[in-house]
């Protein structure tokens, strides 16, 4: 390997990852892309190799830390942009199964792109907008978890992810730093799209604050949700 890991894998060691030398050698190969790629289109303004892995790989494995992640789970990653946190997931708990959902025919073409050198197997890159998606009956009420890192009030975020959950499941929003403000200007909306507030857990690793909010899917979301495309980030619920 040409980077040096110990950081990185000392992280993932403290919060309970062991990865192996093929896992390690598929962050790397997906470094390597994401920097090549990023200099001919916009996928992270973040390129240095221990903030990558910091800032975007480790934080996005983190995830397992807020919920149970099971084998047989779907997962669709929305507005995954550079493919975070799907990718890093995928990599290191490859029994999961994940969708990841950009409105950017490009990126979603780097992704592809990333899964085939990877050859990641149960996963896929669709390009579209999360409110015609989430009316596709193929995609809708059908994943155990949906996330998000997308920058957007929870509100907005609570539209176009919880109609992809089925009941019992869960839409995690990535947050940084504290969010209570957030979460009560949104528990309105989160209610109507058949959502109820599980926790806000919130931590600190290497300087980041983050928080994740966890949202159980408590009943089915009306027809009317989403709205058209546009309308959930123009007028949130």
């Amino acid at each position: 390997m040409k980077y040096d890991f110990t950081k990185f894998r000392n992280s993932m060691n403290s919060i309970g990852i062991e990865l192996t030398n093929s896992q390690l050698n598929a962050f790397e190969t997906y470094y390597d892309m994401l920097i090549d790629r990023n200099k001919v289109m916009n996928l992270t303004a973040i390129t240095e190799f221990d903030e990558v892995m910091d800032k975007h790989f480790l934080d996005s494995v983190y995830l397992f830390r807020s919920i149970e992640l099971k084998a047989d789970y779907k997962l669709i990653d929305i507005g995954t942009g550079a493919g975070f946190p799907g990718i890093p997931l995928k990599i290191v708990f490859p029994e999961l199964k994940i969708t990841l959902l950009d409105s950017l025919n490009k990126r979603v073409g780097f992704l592809n792109d990333v899964i085939d050198e990877l050859n990641l197997n149960d996963i896929e890159a669709i390009h579209g907008r999360a409110e015609d998606i989430a009316r596709d009956k193929t995609y809708r009420a059908s994943y155990d978890i949906a996330v998000s890192r997308a920058v957007a009030n929870l509100s907005t975020l609570s539209e176009y992810c919880l109609p992809f959950v089925k009941i019992g499941g869960k839409f995690v929003s990535y947050k940084s730093g504290d969010c209570a403000d957030e979460v009560d200007n949104a528990k309105a909306a989160i209610h109507l799209l058949g959502g109820k507030i599980n926790k806000i857990d919130e931590f600190s690793y290497s300087n980041n604050s983050r928080s994740f909010i966890v949202i159980d899917k408590v009943m089915n979301t009306s027809n009317k949700y989403p709205r058209k495309a546009g309308l959930p980030s123009k007028k949130p619920l």
